[in-house]
């Protein structure tokens, strides 16, 4: 399965963004799809996640301003980003697990999201 993610670009702080991760399968089959940043040097996070039945987790620190949710019909996982902040800026992967845990988990190349002050 290949993940394709999208939507990234440059905004100012305040604003708003919506990331796309389409993939190449179905992915109605795939337990958990999550969307995950980074910064150079720094570890990848979890920024959100979304179960096959539609239970969702956050980060706290993007709690209350970012939404995500998936639309198997179109294989495509979305990343809702409102009042962004400079401390958002990273590249964002979105993740795909079959299973609740292990393998096989497929990655996306990344989008780079940049939040101007």
């Amino acid at each position: 399965v290949q993940l394709q993610a999208s939507g990234g670009g440059l905004v100012q702080g305040g604003g708003s963004l919506t990331l796309s991760c389409e993939a190449s399968a179905s992915i109605s089959n795939m337990h958990t799809m999550t969307w995950y940043r980074q910064i150079p040097g720094a570890q990848r996070d979890l920024v959100a996640l979304i179960t096959r039945g539609g239970r969702t987790n956050y980060a706290d620190s993007v709690k209350g301003r970012f939404t995500i949710s998936r639309d198997n019909a179109k294989n495509t996982v979305y990343l809702q980003m409102n009042d962004l902040k400079p401390e958002d800026t990273a590249v964002y992967y979105c993740r795909a697990q079959r299973f609740t845990s292990g393998p096989p988990i497929y990655w996306g190349q990344g989008t780079q999201v940049t939040v101007s002050s």
